[in-house]
């Protein structure tokens, strides 16, 4: 009986069980939790980019350029986004031997990050900015469709900003000879011969001290070119075709000249013809906290065959051209990663429902993602804005003033949106909860990655002293250009009611900027260094502030315009 009795209360039990539904009675159904946030074309929904280009790409540019972006979106969503996050699920490894002992020091990297060089090159992210099919709107262009890439793009933007820094090295030298050849490579649309650069200036000593870290030596030989001897300790895409690097030029007695003045610039390809490495060892890829899809080594050179492309001890001077577009690139990667958490923050809030309603419905949620959004519109603004003055100076249309304050704006863009973007996507993953620090949402890797952006091409102090530097060298006359600058943009939105008060305040920051230098500057270099970093953080928030205000006071310009300009 009482085994049968058993049987009755097992049966009863899985009836009873079925009938009200128990949850996760049946646990290896599982439970649906919530639909994970998609992207979608991100040219169309961007209406912030959309407007930007239509008030000021000329009629005819803006008709190809929309066209184009708004496929290149589609392609984005469709194959790009998937490509990238394969590069960060199988990031590259070292193999120093062959299966029968040979010493190869092979970088391995996925199928994936292959085919983002190929789509690099298909849809002529570097060509498209030397190409100058729409003169000085070239880069803006470029640097658009960048922007919608960059977050999509497993971190090839790393290669792709050096690529189009050695290019406008190249252009600056004056293309002839074997930078002919390289020229055609890094701005080429055909896969089969693009190449991409590296850039091989960090040593044992490291950081941006350059004069006094490098020891690596150069050797003249018989036919012009030179052999290089040194360590490096930081090369960036070391899987690249070929690269820029420094060295001192070692006379007959073994003797090199110390400081900036004995660094010359050097490019040399990484392989030979057979396809072995150019007399370069590869001792260890370098673990990071973040960017793991890009390929990092320490790289020993021994006797690595390469050209000498500058004036002897002229190295500093020429990579000079290389620093600005590598800042620029810096600046897109920011201004992107902030508006990709932004885009899906909205996205997850149209789906996911917490106390009764739709996370878009609750007035706190979304008032924390309106002050990210003032955040990511003012840094695009700063990032468009000096996109334009690099197309000016490119086609020899840009004025003294457009060449100050491009030698301004690009250190201060970079060191302060390098800061926003770590703060606005920190802020943006509290967004989704603890989806937002789960390692398979995809979502954490968008911070991680963040953190370089402060440290590469310069750390936030190291950009504020080359500010101080940009003012002492041009003798006052940058700031003079800044301050004209907001000026001319304060007075086009004076006359708009709903933006009075804001034309004053920006007024009365830019009126104590001025006091702030007399007063600063008169006490001497020590007393404006320790002052650099507030002084460039005041200088980004003050254009940044006119550039928001001088958009919203277009005629078409809307209430979320004027919104974002108010706060």
């Amino acid at each position: 009986m009482s085994v049968g009795h058993s049987q009755k209360v097992e049966t009863w039990d899985k009836c009873t069980l079925q009938e009200v539904k128990v949850p996760f009675a049946r646990t290896e159904i599982g439970t649906f939790f919530q639909e994970q946030p998609r992207i979608g074309n991100q040219y169309l929904e961007d209406a912030f980019l959309q407007h930007y280009l239509k008030t000021r790409l000329p009629p005819q540019v803006l008709e190809k350029v929309s066209l184009d972006l708004e496929r290149f979106g589609a392609r984005v969503a469709a194959e790009i986004d998937s490509l990238g996050h394969e590069c960060e699920l199988n990031p590259p490894a070292l193999q120093h031997y062959d299966a029968w002992g040979r010493r190869v020091d092979h970088i391995v990297t996925c199928p994936a990050w292959k085919r983002m060089k190929e789509i690099a090159a298909e849809e002529g992210l570097i060509a498209e900015a030397y190409e100058r099919r729409y003169s000085n709107w070239s880069r803006v262009y470029q640097v658009a469709k960048l922007y919608l890439y960059a977050p999509s793009a497993g971190l090839f933007t790393c290669p792709l900003a050096m690529t189009d820094g050695a290019a406008k090295v190249i252009e600056s030298l004056g293309i002839s000879g074997p930078l002919a050849k390289a020229f055609g490579h890094l701005t080429s649309r055909d896969p089969r011969k693009f190449w991409t650069s590296g850039q091989w200036m960090t040593e044992r000593k490291g950081g941006s001290d350059v004069a006094s870290g490098t020891e690596s030596v150069a050797r003249e030989q018989p036919d012009g070119t030179y052999c290089l001897y040194g360590f490096k300790w930081f090369t960036s895409a070391t899987d690249s075709d070929m690269t820029l690097t420094l060295a001192r030029i070692m006379d007959a007695q073994g003797r090199v000249e110390q400081g900036s003045r004995g660094l010359s610039l050097f490019f040399l390809e990484v392989r030979d013809k057979e396809g072995k490495l150019n007399g370069i060892e590869v001792q260890r890829l370098k673990e990071k906290l973040g960017t793991r899809q890009v390929p990092t080594a320490e790289l020993l050179l021994d006797g690595a065959q390469a050209h000498r492309i500058s004036a002897e001890g002229r190295g500093v001077a020429s990579i000079a051209n290389m620093l600005t577009i590598t800042r620029i690139h810096n600046v897109i990667s920011a201004v992107a990663g902030m508006r990709r958490m932004i885009n899906l923050a909205r996205e997850y809030a149209s789906k996911r429902v917490v106390f009764g309603k739709l996370i878009k419905d609750h007035p706190l949620h979304m008032q924390t993602v309106a002050r990210l959004e003032v955040e990511t519109r003012g840094a695009f603004l700063m990032l468009m804005e000096i996109a334009r003055l690099l197309g000016l100076e490119e086609t020899k249309m840009a004025s003294e003033q457009d060449l100050h304050l491009l030698r301004l704006l690009t250190p201060v863009a970079k060191l302060y949106t390098g800061k926003q973007a770590i703060a606005v996507i920190s802020e943006g993953l509290e967004c989704f909860g603890g989806q937002g620090y789960m390692e398979d949402t995809g979502l954490p890797v968008a911070l991680r990655d963040a953190q370089v952006l402060t440290i590469w091409e310069g750390t936030t102090n190291i950009l504020s002293l080359d500010v101080l530097r940009s003012l002492t060298k041009s003798q006052g006359q940058v700031l003079a250009a800044f301050c004209s600058g907001v000026q001319g943009k304060l007075e086009l939105a004076s006359s708009i009611s709903e933006l009075e008060s804001s034309v004053q305040l920006l007024q009365d920051a830019l009126n104590r900027l001025g006091q702030f230098t007399q007063r600063v500057g008169s006490k001497g270099a020590a007393a404006m260094e320790l002052a650099a970093r507030d002084f460039a953080y005041t200088l980004a928030r003050i254009y940044t502030g006119a550039l928001l205000l001088e958009h919203a006071a277009r005629p078409d310009a809307s209430s979320t315009d004027t919104y974002a300009a108010q706060r």
